[in-house]
């Protein structure tokens, strides 16, 4: 596939985002549905710049999926968002929908094992992709919608669908970056800055200090993330901040003078970076025979542009801010996001949809590149907005109120782990909500982005201490259920299913369980009492977390809910449980019990508990798990039958119902009717279970457990 090299200017797809507001609903159908498509055509011109088709195959490196992943990724979380918060009811391509929806982060249950997968062939991923434009296109002229857009609407989906592509519009452009520079050829329609010059020297601005009011009302105008609603409130003290962006040249310096030699310019994690990466220079450096260093941009490697941004991630900049200090004898650092939002105030920019794009670089409203950092001027302060995101002192967190949108609860919720900075200001490629005010995208310190940096002198940053479960009341109410004290007598439901399951498969090998909708992960512990090996599955990674981080940590800490707004903390412990030593015995993945990845397979028991009646589609899932079970191998399924249209549309309910005959069916007779084909009925019970809300307030349910053995 070569890149076409013809007139056509990435400006003809240039745009900024639609609001939430207007007052005709046709108008503001069609502003979205061009916006649709603008953003699908742009992120596709991005893979049109491939030499050959056996690029989309390759790494940009060893840590991320192929590129043909990326490709097929943006177009299935279209479909599979839509299937959960129930606006569609049908699967396009339910292979393409599971292969292509989790792997995007390095987060501990992103499959990247390149035995379970087997890439389809670009033409296919392409009729896919345009399978799903004319699908989300209908969607856009037919479904209702009211003004304002609100996040319950189904619009909003779309608009969630809209956005994570522009995000993936410019993440892709870092992995291109990354790609053998063979692998990729300039393109007319991505121009390259074509200013260049000597780096200007950097100067300190004063700044005085305000109170900062952080994040945005729920009536917010423009669409949102989860992260940024909410309030918070921030004292920030007078500082000063570099005039610009620090430049190629002005960290050419830190580089000459041993800067990644030094190890004491490092703290521990960036000491790890340096052994892992063998880094030696910034990642977009490229060292040439003579000695001195280019400069890898998107599609080509060109001199070193000494004035433009460095991208670095932050450990880089963080080193060179020590490095300063040292040389200087101030305390330089990265400025706050709090600061950001000071100098964003400051120097008077206007939010979308009256911020000017022209006078900065970003958006792709100049070049697909950086430029010279005295380019663009915000006041007596350049590049605010624009030419390469700036990486902050600040840990990604929570505002006060914040809510997860249920159609992607694991957006923020796992950047929330003091391991994911924020970066503020957006880049060259940043498009769409990365243009916002109230934008709050986070990354792991080691990852590269369009990041570069300025330092600021002023008072150390107190940050707010990360914990993602004193901020996700259901995830520590699971915790507490899964592992927490018992109540009234009733035994530790997980606890109580898994030694079931033990005892039911004493008959049969007992070396391998899948423990689906495993929650926080205490029944896929107890299961490898056991089994050799226990793979733990649950939909949500906010679950999911827990485990990664008991097998990890050995130790999660959770709050339980008391009176009001009161809380207590808690801690529990594998090692307390006696479970530290069959941690290693258990693997934890997220992923769709309706569409789970063919690998997953080959069990002696699968156990899914309190599952099926919170399945999108319970059949899809019934219908084929068969053929993961080992033959004599044993399904065990619990549940307390409580159909709810808020999780299954009532057509897809197994039982709870009443057929066109008049026959009440139940939820055992509906399962019988499903799975008797291949199982046979060994046993029902019910298995009680309390679930604590607050300090006075309990859940007491019956949860009926039928046991399958496959035929």
């Amino acid at each position: 596939m070569l890149c076409a090299m013809n007139a056509e200017s990435m400006h003809t797809l240039h745009t900024l985002p639609p609001t939430l507001e207007g007052s005709s609903v046709e108008d503001k159908r069609e502003e979205i549905r061009e916006y649709f498509h603008k953003t699908f055509t742009f992120f596709e011109k991005l893979f049109e710049c491939f030499t050959q088709e056996s690029v989309f195959y390759l790494k940009s490196e060893p840590t991320r999926h192929p590129m043909i992943f990326y490709y097929g990724h943006t177009a299935t979380f279209f479909i599979n968002k839509l299937l959960i918060s129930k606006v569609i009811h049908e699967q396009i391509n339910p292979e393409f929908e599971s292969m292509f929806a989790i792997g995007v982060d390095e987060m501990n249950w992103d499959d990247m094992n390149v035995h379970h997968y087997e890439w389809p062939r670009v033409e296919e991923v392409k009729a896919y992709r345009q399978c799903v434009r004319q699908k989300v296109d209908a969607l856009i002229t037919s479904l209702p919608l009211r003004l304002p857009i609100r996040q319950e609407d189904p619009m909003w989906i779309i608009l969630m669908g809209i956005e994570h592509e522009r995000i993936h519009l410019e993440t892709s452009s870092v992995l291109h970056r990354q790609l053998p520079i063979g692998a990729v050829r300039p393109s007319s329609f991505f121009p390259l800055c074509p200013e260049v010059s000597d780096a200007p020297k950097n100067e300190m601005v004063s700044i005085e200090g305000a109170v900062v009011h952080l994040g945005k009302q729920r009536e917010h105008p423009l669409y949102g993330w989860d992260n940024e609603y909410g309030t918070d409130e921030i004292e920030v003290a007078s500082f000063k901040t570099s005039k610009f962006l620090v430049s190629n040249g002005e960290f050419l310096a830190f580089v000459q003078e041993g800067g990644y030699e030094n190890k004491s310019f490092w703290d521990e994690e960036g000491q790890k970076f340096l052994a892992i990466r063998e880094a030696e220079h910034p990642v977009f450096w490229v060292k040439s025979e003579e000695g001195d260093f280019r400069y890898r941009a998107m599609l080509e490697e060109i001199p070193m542009p000494l004035s433009w941004p460095v991208d670095v991630n932050y450990l880089e900049a963080k080193a060179f801010c020590v490095w300063k200090s040292q040389k200087d004898k101030k305390n330089y650092r990265l400025l706050s996001e709090a600061e950001w939002y000071l100098l964003y105030d400051r120097a008077g920019i206007r939010d979308v949809p009256e911020f000017d794009d022209s006078k900065a670089n970003i958006n792709f409203s100049h070049w697909a590149s950086s430029c010279p950092v005295d380019r663009f001027a915000f006041g007596d302060i350049f590049d605010l907005m624009g030419n390469v995101w700036q990486w902050s002192e600040t840990p990604t967190y929570a505002f006060e109120g914040f809510e997860i949108h249920p159609a992607y609860d694991d957006f923020s919720i796992p950047t929330f782990d003091g391991k994911h900075n924020l970066i503020k200001g957006g880049s060259w490629a940043s498009t769409g909500n990365e243009l916002m005010k109230h934008a709050r995208h986070a990354f792991r310190r080691h990852f590269y982005q369009h990041a570069g940096f300025r330092y600021v002198e002023g008072e150390k940053v107190e940050n707010t201490e990360a914990n993602i479960y004193e901020t996700d009341e259901l995830v520590s109410q699971y915790c507490d259920f899964q592992y927490g004290e018992e109540y009234f007598g009733v035994e530790n439901f997980a606890v109580a299913c898994a030694q079931k399951a033990i005892v039911y498969t004493q008959g049969t090998q007992q070396n391998s369980a899948l423990d689906l909708g495993c929650a926080t992960g205490r029944a896929s512990f107890e299961l490898a009492k056991a089994f050799k090996k226990v793979c733990g599955i649950d939909f949500s990674a906010r679950f999911v977390q827990v485990g990664v981080e008991l097998q990890k940590m050995a130790t999660v800490g959770y709050y339980q809910k008391g009176e009001g707004s009161l809380k207590k903390r808690k801690e529990v412990s594998l090692e307390a449980l006696g479970l530290s030593e069959l941690s290693d015995k258990v693997e934890f993945w997220q992923g769709d019990a309706c569409n789970l990845k063919p690998h997953f397979k080959a069990y002696d028991l699968i156990m899914a508990t309190n599952l099926i009646d919170r399945l999108y589609e319970p059949r899809l899932f019934l219908n084929s798990v068969h053929e993961r079970i080992n033959e004599g191998g044993y399904l065990i399924l619990t549940s307390p039958y409580t159909w709810l249209e808020e999780y299954t549309a009532k057509e897809f309910w197994i039982g709870g119902y009443t057929d066109e005959n008049g026959h009440e069916i139940t939820t055992l007779e509906g399962l019988k009717s499903i799975l008797f084909s291949h199982f046979e009925l060994v046993a029902t019970e019910d298995v009680p279970f309390v679930i604590r809300e607050t300090e006075r307030k309990f859940q007491h349910t019956l949860s009926q457990m039928s046991v399958w053995k496959k035929k």
